[in-house]
């Protein structure tokens, strides 16, 4: 089966991979990693057999894997693999049917995705869920709501430390909006900017409450290659910055071999492959699933 995620070019790296036989060695099969590493430092995120099905449909498959703190990790896999489901129970949107879930050395796959938040959990969405009508400023302060003491009441009564907690959001929204490039545009009305700056600007309303976990779903979909080579390099610059762990969705294979550090690769609701974006790109499971063969690959022939 070939799918429209892998290109020619990346077809043609994988089958070179195997004839020259540089395959590293993929991460080891992780049935009971929460047991084995429970919640230790060195991991922001840690997936036990994770299933997740909708009327019977399997949407993931006993999934493990572990994500250490401070890499970037891209999950790939072609439309339906289930690499969205996996997005949405790690940020608490769907609630897994089996397994456990790791963040940062607590268990949070019975956590409801508001308390996940205040957790060190943020994310953005493959369509974008920005609120057109405000402005730049507000959407990225928006991100911070979850972080608010005061109340609505406090707010319009003005009682004392409200003002104190607006300027503290204004601030930290405003060092956002800077370090994304975004300053020139931060009283523009986001619904007026082209598609690009919009999805730097989701990134920035995820940034701004300064995550330990940083999920995006497809954050350079629809991109130029301009576009998608500047977001990649905001997002190498947030994990810097920032000091967070990555989880991308990716169909950029492009993108996904240049920015990551770890690799996952989903094919329907299955994880296939698991490692280092070299061993990726040329373990035999993914030439099966994505090219179709490994026929005449990395043996006698071709």
């Amino acid at each position: 089966m070939t799918t429209a995620w892998l290109d020619a070019a990346a077809a043609d790296g994988l089958r070179a991979a195997l004839r020259n036989k540089t395959v590293e060695r993929s991460r080891p099969a992780e049935a009971g990693i929460a047991a084995s590493v429970g919640s230790g430092p060195a991991y922001a995120l840690v997936l036990a057999g994770v299933s997740l099905a909708f009327g019977g449909v399997s949407a993931l498959d006993g999934i493990s894997l572990t994500v250490r703190r401070g890499e970037i990790c891209s999950i790939i896999g072609p439309n339906g693999a289930g690499k969205s489901s996996l997005i949405n129970v790690v940020s608490g949107l769907y609630a897994a049917d089996r397994g456990t879930i790791n963040l940062l050395g607590k268990r949070v796959d019975k956590v409801r995705a508001s308390h996940l938040a205040r957790l060190g959990v943020a994310r953005t969405f493959q369509n974008l869920a920005l609120f057109g009508g405000l402005s730049v400023r507000d959407n990225v302060a928006s991100g911070l709501v979850h972080k608010r003491r005061s109340n609505v009441f406090s707010q319009v009564l003005g009682l004392p430390g409200t003002a104190a907690e607006n300027r503290r959001i204004r601030e930290r929204a405003a060092e956002t909006i800077d370090f994304l490039g975004l300053s020139a545009h931060g009283d523009q009305l986001v619904a007026t900017l082209p598609y690009g700056l919009q999805k730097r600007v989701e990134l920035a309303r995820a940034l701004v409450a300064d995550p330990a976990l940083l999920l995006l779903d497809e954050p350079m979909a629809g991109m130029t290659a301009t576009e998608k080579s500047e977001m990649a390099g905001f997002v190498r610059a947030a994990r810097a910055h920032h000091d967070l762990t990555v989880v991308l969705i990716e169909h950029d294979i492009g993108v996904v071999m240049g920015l990551s550090d770890h690799v996952v690769v989903l094919d329907y609701g299955r994880k296939i492959a698991d490692g280092t974006p070299a061993a990726v790109r040329a373990d035999p499971a993914v030439i099966r699933a994505y090219i179709g063969s490994t026929d005449g690959v990395g043996g006698e022939g071709i």
